[in-house]
C-alpha cells in the first residue's frame, strides 16, 4: 500500500535489525578469535547507527522531505549522536539506510519538484511498481479514477487537469460508477495522501507521485513523457522545443534557471530559438530550521508544502 501503511512494518524490522547486528558482532568476534576472519560478512552493508535510525524515523513520519530539510536533518542526527558530520555526504549517509531497507523493498529516493525545482527525498515502496501499490488504501473504482486522472494530466498540454474534467470521469468508470460528491471526496483524499496536488481548481501529479511512480509513468506513457534536458527527471509540467527534429522538454523552474539573464534564448540541444515565455525564477523561503529551533520542529513536522506554483505554460 502507501508509504505510511508500511511505517509500523519498517519500525519493527529496523528494531529487529538492531538485535540482529548485535548477534552478528558477537559471531564475528568469535570467528576472529578462532582465526576465521569475517569472510563474506565483510562485504555486508555498513551497519546503521542511531543517527541513521533517527533520520529514517523522521522521514517515515513525513513521507517526503524537502532537500534543505534533509540536509538540516542529516546534520542534526549526526550532532545528536556524536557522529562525524560532512555536509557533502548526505547521499552516502542515505546509501547506508537504503542498503538496510532493500530487503524490505523500501528506498529513500531523490526527486525534483515540478513546482519550484527543489530537490525532495521520499520514502518509497519499490516492491510494487504501478498503481497496485495503492490497493490497500483505495477501492478498485477509486484506483480507476486515479488512473484516468493521470491519463488526463499526462496527456494535457500543460501537465494539469481541471476539476470539472476529473469530476466528469465518474460517469466513465468501468468498475463502479461514482456520484459527483463521492468523486470529490476521493480527489480530496488523493490530495491529502499527496498523490495529486490541487490549486485553484486545477490538478497536477504531486512530487511524491512522480518520485514513487516514475517507472510506471515512463512505461505507461512512453510517447508523452520525456526527461527534462536540464535535471534529467521526468518532465510533465514543462516547455518543449518546437523543432520537430529536437523536441526536448524542460521543467518550468529549469527553464527559468537556464535562461536567467539571457535576452535571446535558444534551445540547449539544437540551438533553435526558444519561443516560449521565460518565467521568472522564484525560490520559496528556506525551510531549513535554525540551530536554535527545538528538536520537534526538525523531527516531527507535518508533511511539507510544495511551494507556490509557477505560471503554467504550454509544453
Amino acid at each position: 500500500g502507501s508509504v505510511w501503511s508500511w511505517t509500523a512494518h519498517v519500525s519493527v524490522l529496523v528494531l529487529a535489525g538492531s538485535v540482529w547486528r548485535e548477534k552478528e558482532k558477537a559471531r564475528n568476534s568469535q570467528s576472529e578469535d578462532r582465526g576465521l576472519g569475517c569472510g563474506s560478512r565483510c562485504s555486508m552493508a555498513r551497519p546503521m547507527t542511531d543517527s541513521h535510525r533517527r533520520f529514517l524515523q523522521t522521514i517515515m513520519c513525513n513521507g517526503m522531505i524537502e532537500g534543505s530539510k534533509a540536509q538540516a536533518l542529516h546534520r542534526h542526527c549526526c550532532e545528536v549522536h556524536g557522529v562525524h558530520y560532512a555536509h557533502d555526504r548526505l547521499d552516502e549517509f542515505l546509501g547506508v539506510i537504503n542498503a538496510h531497507l532493500q530487503p524490505m523493498f523500501m528506498h529513500i529516493r531523490k526527486g525534483v519538484s515540478e513546482e519550484d525545482g527543489q530537490q525532495h527525498y521520499a520514502l518509497v515502496n519499490i516492491a510494487e511498481t504501478d498503481i497496485t501499490r495503492m490497493a490497500s488504501d483505495y477501492s478498485d473504482n477509486e484506483l480507476e479514477l486515479f488512473r484516468k486522472a493521470m491519463d488526463l494530466i499526462v496527456d494535457s498540454e500543460n501537465g494539469t487537469a481541471s476539476s470539472t474534467d476529473l469530476l466528469n470521469l465518474a460517469d466513465s468508470l468501468q468498475t463502479k460508477k461514482m456520484k459527483k460528491k463521492e468523486t470529490e471526496q476521493v480527489l480530496q483524499r488523493l490530495v491529502q495522501d499527496k498523490w495529486l496536488c490541487e490549486k485553484e481548481g486545477d490538478y497536477t501529479l504531486s512530487t511524491r507521485c512522480i518520485i514513487e511512480m516514475e517507472g510506471y509513468i515512463q512505461r505507461t506513457y512512453p510517447d508523452l513523457v520525456k526527461v527534462c534536458n536540464i535535471c534529467r527527471s521526468i518532465a510533465i509540467q514543462s516547455q518543449m522545443c518546437e523543432n520537430p527534429h529536437c523536441g526536448i522538454k524542460m521543467h518550468i523552474p529549469c527553464v527559468a534557471k537556464y535562461f536567467r539573464g539571457r535576452t535571446d534564448p535558444h534551445c540547449p540541444s539544437c540551438n533553435e530559438f526558444w519561443p516560449h515565455e521565460i518565467p521568472e525564477l522564484t525560490r520559496p523561503p528556506s525551510q531549513t530550521p535554525s540551530p536554535s529551533q527545538p528538536r520537534s520542529v526538525k523531527e516531527n513536522t507535518a508533511p511539507f508544502s510544495q511551494g507556490s506554483r509557477h505560471k503554467r505554460l504550454r509544453r
